[in-house]
């Protein structure tokens, strides 16, 4: 490796290309090999060759490319976006490991610019834009303030995402627009910086936001539950307003706490409502 270069994961796997110039590659086969990731690039080396991709020229990290059954069959893969070009890795690390530590690799320690928090249980916030940097850790992306603040985003627990065009120190830039929660009130968080870094920051928020939108197979009663959370009553209070058993109500908030949908506070019995929860009471309560 060259000088300041260091190994990140060295790892077994699969991969192929899944697009060229823009045009599927509906023949296309995967290949075993080695997967070995550094602060600078990503090499997979197989049986016809090996390929390297600087880390440098990946511009973006997407969905799903099933160009044909053999690679519709495996459910985890990450999609690489590099020279107009899509590759496809699978690797033998846990696919939210894999993928924790190539957005590392790219985004780790990098500057960006954050406005936290910038909109609060509904209300804009007089906050002004700070220098801060990123550090990427598996299911979460931490960003730390020039001012001393650390901000944690749980990717589940990212509701909705935004791109906008706002005033950033005095220029007109793109801002993504995260929501999220700090305790039981909504927060908005509003990072900006440098292209790449928001395009690859914005993907990675934005698979959190479909986990939170997944729905959650839920009986009605559950959903009184929630429903009752989500208008201001106490998880102490909901036995009596919904007139249920204690009991009966402490094995439901068990539930949903085991389908994240809610968080313990403390034991006997606190909850919260997590963003997915929130995106399910919201939902529940339109439907009435």
């Amino acid at each position: 490796m060259s000088e300041g270069e260091y190994k990140i994961t060295d790892t077994r796997g699969k991969f192929l290309q899944a697009m060229k110039g823009g045009h599927k590659l509906k023949d296309a086969a995967w290949t075993s090999g080695r997967v070995l990731l550094s602060n600078r690039r990503l090499i997979l080396a197989g049986n016809g060759g090996k390929r390297t991709i600087p880390l440098s020229k990946i511009s973006g990290m997407s969905g799903r490319y099933d160009v044909n059954q053999s690679v519709a069959s495996v459910s985890d893969y990450v999609s690489l976006e590099y020279d107009g070009d899509v590759f496809l890795v699978s690797s033998q690390l846990d696919i939210e490991e894999f993928e924790a530590k190539l957005y590392g690799a790219m985004l780790n320690q990098s500057m960006i610019l954050v406005k936290h928090p910038a909109v609060k249980g509904g209300v804009v916030q007089n906050t002004d834009w700070e220098r801060a940097r990123v550090k990427i850790e598996v299911g979460e992306v931490g960003i730390a303030v020039a001012s001393g603040v650390f901000i944690q985003l749980e990717l589940d627990d990212i509701g909705q995402v935004d791109t906008a065009k706002r005033t950033v120190e005095g220029e007109t830039r793109t801002v993504l627009e995260v929501e999220h929660s700090e305790g039981s009130t909504s927060i908005q968080t509003y990072i900006s910086g440098k292209a790449r870094r928001c395009s690859l920051l914005g993907s990675l928020f934005q698979k959190g936001e479909q986990q939170s939108e997944s729905g959650a197979d839920l009986s009605e009663t559950e959903k009184e539950v929630l429903m009752a959370l989500y208008t201001g009553v106490s998880a102490f209070e909901i036995p009596d307003f919904l007139g249920m058993d204690v009991d009966k109500v402490e094995e439901i908030f068990e539930r949903l706490i085991e389908l994240d949908v809610l968080e313990e506070v403390r034991k006997r019995r606190e909850v919260s409502l997590k963003t997915r929860g929130r995106n399910i009471a919201s939902g529940s309560i339109s439907e009435k």
